[in-house]
């Protein structure tokens, strides 16, 4: 049943999804003609708030590229890629392949959504060009799905950003004067266990997918010949200049991680356990210096890793557009408030999941949405006097949840692996379904009181 939904979902998406930059230039012409019909804005009102909106998250842009720049820096280092080399060597058969490659980037994404997106994509490539029996898109599908976890992890942009200080979006602290720990939010159990379960059935999920051996898609053998062949390792010189010797330095290279490690010491030994997003940027950062060894590996790392961030350079600044439209036509809180005033204090969770979850494909940013969402949020919680914190991760969970079908954050993943959003998403739906069911559950379990 799973393997035919999901190729009924591959060959409508097939059909019907373009590419995913024309996706998000299509995605701007339906932000506008709504915020048209309806809204009272005019059509200068939809062209200037979507011409201020284009490049009016830059800061957040750099944040967001560092993350993932930084995750696919600290994957390639050499330890990580022993790791991914062991784990691939264990995946004797197309079940345990997809089942291994959703488990360990469920994980990844869990700890860095940047660092899952690509441990992801390089075990499904290196168990690909082991096992020629697997199936390269479902493969690579598993490696992305994951994805729908890792707003509840620990690289999440709300749960950091209310956590964080005197952050301009930190809506929660300037509406109470509280800021929210990471263990009300990420370690909270009503927000760990259904993280949890995802993680561990998601493995279950992609392998009853797999599709027959006829039909299965294998790595191209000259991809899997230049996965052979790269290799982040700097050879030093027989006789190196000074500068070469200084290029690589061991001695300098950890001198200035240990920088790193007594900042990251005093940091949290100051302030707690406070995990912003800046500070998880930083330790990335810091354990890949490490990891490369030389700075010069690590440079060559970053110019590797700079390759996959071209995407969100590109639609980044579409999606601010479209965030411009949202709120400056006041679009987003038509919607948002829509999901809210259908809502009553027992399913107001699983609405605000949901109606999330739509916004999401309009504003497919964590922090974005918070910006567009949380407003709102704060404002209804207020009204109908319901938990903001567990409000402002029902915001999370929507956000996370239909990446699976919104082709922005699998930008990198498809970079990497030479595919298009049409060929992994018919599985990614089929994963959509699911994680839903069990959000949506969840989210009801704690309107009703019983997380």
């Amino acid at each position: 049943m799973l393997r035919r939904l999901s190729s009924f979902f591959t060959f409508i998406l097939k059909h019907l999804l373009p590419d995913a930059y024309l996706f998000a230039i299509l995605l701007t012409f339906l932000t506008a003609i709504l915020a048209l019909i309806a809204t009272n804005a005019d059509f200068m009102k939809v062209i200037t708030t979507w011409g201020n909106g284009v490049y009016g998250i830059l800061a957040f842009t750099m944040q967001m590229i560092m993350v993932l720049l930084m995750g696919y820096v600290l994957a390639l280092s050499p330890p990580v890629n022993r790791i991914l080399v062991w784990v691939a060597s264990k995946a004797e058969n197309p079940a345990k392949a997809v089942m291994i490659v959703a488990f360990v980037a469920a994980i990844g994404f869990w700890i860095n959504w940047g660092f899952g997106l690509i441990i992801g994509v390089l075990l499904a490539l290196e168990i690909a060009k082991r096992n020629r029996k697997a199936d390269f898109p479902l493969l690579v599908a598993a490696g992305y799905g994951g994805m729908v976890i890792w707003h509840m992890g620990l690289s999440g942009s709300i749960p950091l950003l209310i956590a964080t200080a005197k952050h301009p979006q930190n809506l929660i602290e300037k509406a109470t004067g509280m800021v929210v720990p990471v263990s009300d939010t990420i370690f909270a159990a009503w927000n760990f266990l259904p993280a949890l379960i995802i993680i561990v059935t998601l493995p279950f999920l992609f392998m009853l997918m797999n599709p027959k051996e006829e039909d299965v898609i294998s790595l191209p053998e000259e991809k899997a010949k230049a996965i052979s062949s790269e290799k982040i390792t700097e050879v030093r010189p027989e006789n190196p200049t000074l500068a070469q010797r200084i290029d690589h330095s061991y001695t300098i290279n950890f001198i200035f991680a240990l920088m790193g490690l007594i900042y990251l010491g005093w940091h949290f030994s100051t302030k707690g356990f406070d995990l912003n997003l800046n500070v998880v940027i930083f330790i990335f950062f810091i354990l890949g210096v490490i990891f490369h060894g030389k700075p010069i590996n690590y440079i060559a790392a970053v110019n590797v890793g700079i390759k996959s961030c071209g995407g969100i350079a590109l639609q980044f600044p579409l999606y601010g557009g479209i965030m411009g439209i949202m709120v400056g036509t006041g679009l987003a809180a038509i919607i948002a408030s829509g999901f809210v005033s259908i809502s009553n204090g027992q399913t107001f969770y699983m609405m605000q999941f949901w109606g999330a979850g739509l916004i999401n494909m309009f504003v497919p940013s964590g922090g974005g949405q918070w910006v567009v969402q949380g407003p709102i949020t704060i404002e209804a919680t207020k009204m109908m006097n319901i938990d903001a914190v567990k409000s402002a991760m029902m915001v999370a969970w929507g956000d996370q949840w239909t990446n699976l079908i919104q082709p922005f954050w699998a930008l990198p993943v498809l970079g990497i692996a030479g595919l298009s959003a049409k060929d992994i998403m018919g599985y990614t739906a089929v994963a959509l379904i699911w994680s839903g069911v069990v959000l949506s559950a969840f989210a009801l379990l704690i309107g009703y009181g019983v997380l």
